[in-house]
């Protein structure tokens, strides 16, 4: 049971902690890209402030393309827009037709188109370069220069190196992942506390039971238990319920055979012992213990057809059958005994199909019919009487014995009940009852009464529910 708490705490720690660190990450990583853009941007936007700083001390002299651009820039106006001296700034003007004005001359040439759509209110874009083997952002500004003297168009180039940026990006990355971080840990904690308070139930469940003992089956309280365990606990007790059926069962089965079978094998002996002494005739002696093992064989037969009926209904064996075939070959076996006491025998059939087992069916009949044969007198009347009823079939077994008294009806279906001296082990009719209860049907004892008010028989009735024949080809 622990393995499977076990399972069960993984799965859902798994499952709820999997798609978190996922989203986290995935979110970490998009935040993480959204601050740093919103950098750039910024950073971006100091450039473009450069850019304009220089384009406002421009002249020209001239018109046009062949316009003379001057500029007089000193590198210390860019001072004021490198941060905390982290990055260093360059700056290259040039007119329009791609000739150096200014600045620093080595600085790459722009060598691409502007964009048709712009977010700055200005000819102005921005791309990444390499200059003195520094990784450098740069931005181009195309500035119209307009003097006393002239026209033109100038090119502003203006680039930064990366010190400042990558810095700023780092400590983004790590107040980010911080922040994430601390954020999973406590989704993570709050995640692992509704787990073990939504598992503790199971836990609970799986101490209670191992404290228990082997033949404990008591049913396991599910009242306070939530609402997703209690189909399991339902099942389970019912489990429990036909386990301690079974063990119920074996151990009257253990009991029973243990004490009945003891008297005649203490019998058996003694006569053996008597035998061997020389005490009785050895005929005799043989014909005792025949006898003795008859009736030993007998209960041991029926002590085992006790145990079978119980393996039956567990093995769920169970099928449509003809009653009346069942009725009919039990009778022709049994026809011997009818024969031996002179009996007037009446056997009636009903058609029809009940839902059991062949060998359940023969030993209900043999053991009713059986046990009116013992009691009937000799030249007796026995009727086996079968009819169908709007929900089952009834077959009525009545002999003209003794009947029962008030009683003898009160442990008829109990282990070893004798009804009279002829009653044998007193198995026959707790082997019928068993097996009615087994096939969900009834049996009833009733004597038979005539007209002067005297009892002159038995009528064992047993009522079993009807059933669909099987499915024709």
């Amino acid at each position: 049971m622990r393995d499977v708490t076990d399972s069960i705490r993984r799965t859902l720690l798994t499952g709820l902690l999997l798609p978190v660190l996922v989203l986290v990450s995935i979110n970490t990583v998009s935040l993480y890209n959204e601050t740093l853009t919103a950098a750039n941007l910024a950073y971006d936007r100091t450039l473009l402030a450069s850019a304009k700083t220089i384009g406002e001390q421009l002249t020209a002299k001239g018109f046009g393309p062949d316009a003379q651009i001057s500029a007089t820039v000193p590198y210390s106006a860019l001072e004021a827009f490198e941060a905390d001296n982290q990055s260093r700034m360059y700056y290259r003007v040039s007119d329009q037709l791609g000739r150096e004005v200014s600045g620093f001359a080595d600085l790459p040439p722009w060598r691409g188109t502007m964009p048709v759509r712009s977010s700055y209110a200005a000819l102005v874009d921005f791309y990444d370069d390499t200059y003195r083997d520094q990784s450098v952002r740069v931005a181009i500004l195309q500035q119209p220069v307009v003097s006393e003297a002239g026209s033109g168009m100038a090119h502003i180039q203006v680039a930064e190196t990366l010190e400042l940026r990558r810095a700023r990006a780092s400590e983004i990355l790590v107040r980010t992942l911080w922040r994430q971080g601390l954020l999973l840990v406590v989704i993570a904690l709050v995640v692992v506390w509704v787990v073990q308070r939504a598992t503790q139930p199971v836990r609970r469940l799986s101490a209670s039971l191992r404290e228990r003992s082997p033949l404990d089956l008591r049913p396991i309280a599910s009242d306070d238990a939530p609402r997703e365990l209690r189909p399991i606990l339902k099942a389970t007790n019912e489990v429990m319920g036909r386990l301690a059926h079974v063990l119920k069962h074996q151990k009257r089965f253990v009991r029973d055979t243990s004490h009945q079978l003891r008297t005649p094998l203490a019998v058996l002996k003694a006569q053996v012992q008597s035998a061997r002494r020389g005490d009785v005739p050895p005929e005799q002696a043989l014909a005792e213990i025949e006898q003795t093992v008859e009736r030993a064989t007998a209960l041991a037969n029926q002590m085992l057809a006790l145990a079978k009926v119980e393996q039956l209904v567990q093995e769920n064996a169970l099928v449509p059958l003809p009653w009346a075939d069942s009725v009919r070959e039990v009778a022709l076996d049994l026809a011997p005994l009818v024969a031996q006491r002179d009996l007037d025998f009446e056997l009636q059939e009903q058609p029809g199909w009940v839902r059991a087992h062949q060998w359940m069916l023969r030993e209900l009949v043999r053991n009713v019919l059986h046990n009116a044969i013992k009691h009937c007198p000799q030249g007796g009347r026995l009727q086996v009487l079968m009819q169908q009823q709007a929900d089952g079939l009834v077959l009525d077994v009545v002999d003209s014995g003794p009947g029962l008294s008030a009683r003898q009806r009160e442990h008829m279906f109990e282990a070893f009940a004798a009804s009279g001296p002829q009653a044998g082990a007193g198995l026959g009719l707790l082997i019928a009852h068993d097996i009615v209860q087994a096939l969900h049907g009834a049996l009833s004892l009733d004597n038979v009464i005539d007209a002067q008010g005297q009892v002159c028989g038995l009528k064992v009735r047993v009522w079993l529910p009807l059933s669909a024949g099987p499915p024709t080809a």
